[in-house]
């Protein structure tokens, strides 16, 4: 199978990766990539918004498979360009991304198939903005409607933050705090089966002890050992299967990876939100776990034979992802500084240990240099969550990167109260 993958961040590192490992991948394109993914796929220079150029390459290639990674492209209909030319194609159609690309219509569809939610308004003026703040009172919680890379959510107790980053959004959702620790859970779908990955948590605020601004996301790790072994079935009766349910009613099928961010409360399960693509960094835990070769599930999907496919085979170990940020990430990064270590950690670290590059690319001399915000995800298996953190930590500590930062605290607790039981 040739396969090419859209993206270049971690999270399509982490694609490329498990991908170059399935014996069934003959060939493997990304594109644009990476520093890193250009070491395992052959890179191509594309606007991956451009879905008449994705379709070409992909014609070009002679490409099997193409799987959209980032949540740009997909609401932009790269997906359905490439399914145009009759290629199977792995992310869902323009239509079926307003999931993600519009938190309103994530919303009505909630709404419309009984999913667990917050209560929320949407907002598009001063005196709605007022009247939402006012009605549930701090914490506040105010998210832009549209795509904002995972950093358009505030969540405060000062009601003149939220009120200005409503205003600087323009159309916004103002809904009630969940309380209770959050869960990412995955899942790839055909449009009519579904069928769930391992949950994943990951680590949103830039600091220490959840302290700091929010990012797109600082660190991950699977399993969770503190959930309940029930969790996935009750979100795939739920949430999962009741959203596709809807979406295919409303002749907009919903065909990819549907990602439920779930907030566990007192009262129960809650979606805080719906993403159409592949989750950063929790992918790089999930598909470090993962042992059923991917490229064949992921076809499946795209083909419309997910019932038939073999049930999924884990790891029984843990993994742990530690991001190496910029210089003053979230805010806008300093890019441009030399990555010393990579070679250490692919000599000293693996296989348990691996970087996978985000934001990265080569620069006139041919050195690895920072390109964007978050940098590096590195990762690491163990037998438990305690093994897979000194793993990925260690792999960490022979990184050099001129004013970088990165939490020390992911996956603390979950090893610690692990280990006690």
């Amino acid at each position: 199978m040739k396969v090419l993958v859209i993206g270049g961040g971690a999270r399509e590192h982490a694609l490329c990766r498990s991908l170059s490992l399935d014996p069934d991948v003959t060939a493997l394109h990304c594109a644009p990539g990476n520093a890193g993914i250009a070491d395992i796929a052959t890179v191509h220079p594309v606007d991956a918004l451009d879905g008449a150029a994705v379709a070409e390459l992909a014609l070009a290639l002679q490409a099997d498979l193409v799987v959209v990674g980032p949540e740009a492209p997909l609401v932009a209909g790269v997906a359905d360009a490439v399914r145009e030319r009759g290629i199977a194609a792995f992310g869902p159609s323009a239509e079926a991304a307003r999931l993600e690309g519009s938190k309103a219509f994530a919303k009505d569809v909630m709404a419309a198939a009984e999913v667990p939610t917050a209560r929320s308004y949407v907002c598009a003026g001063p005196a709605e903005i007022d009247a939402a703040l006012d009605a549930f009172g701090a914490p506040y919680v105010v998210k832009d409607d549209g795509l904002a890379a995972g950093k358009g959510v505030v969540v405060t107790d000062d009601v003149e933050a939220a009120r200005a980053h409503a205003l600087a959004c323009g159309r916004v959702v103002i809904e009630e705090f969940l309380d209770g620790p959050e869960v990412s859970l995955f899942a790839v779908t055909d449009g009519e089966t579904v069928v769930p990955l391992s949950p994943a948590q990951d680590f949103k605020r830039a600091l220490d002890g959840d302290e700091g601004p929010n990012t797109g996301g600082m660190g991950a790790y699977s399993p969770l050992p503190w959930a309940d072994p029930k969790l996935v079935d009750e979100v795939l009766q739920t949430v999962l299967q009741p959203t596709v349910d809807e979406l295919r009613r409303r002749g907009t099928p919903f065909s990819g990876l549907l990602y439920a961010g779930l907030a566990i409360t007192s009262r129960g399960v809650r979606v805080i939100e719906f993403n159409a693509r592949f989750g950063d960094p929790e992918t790089q835990v999930v598909l470090a776990r993962l042992k059923t070769p991917l490229a064949g599930l992921l076809y499946a999907a795209a083909t419309g034979e997910l019932a038939a496919f073999p049930a999924l085979r884990w790891s029984e170990g843990a993994a742990v992802t530690v991001v190496v940020a910029s210089h003053n990430y979230p805010g806008t990064p300093r890019t441009g500084d030399a990555i010393e270590g990579l070679a250490d950690v692919a000599e000293r670290d693996a296989p348990h240990a691996y970087v996978l590059h985000a934001g990265t690319k080569r620069d006139d001399a041919g050195r690895v240099v920072s390109a964007g915000g978050r940098v590096l995800s590195v990762t690491a298996s163990g037998a438990d969550l305690g093994e897979a953190r000194t793993r990925a930590y260690e792999a960490v500590s022979r990184l050099r990167l001129d004013g970088s930062h990165h939490r020390t605290d992911i996956a603390a607790r979950a090893a610690e109260a692990a280990a006690q039981v």
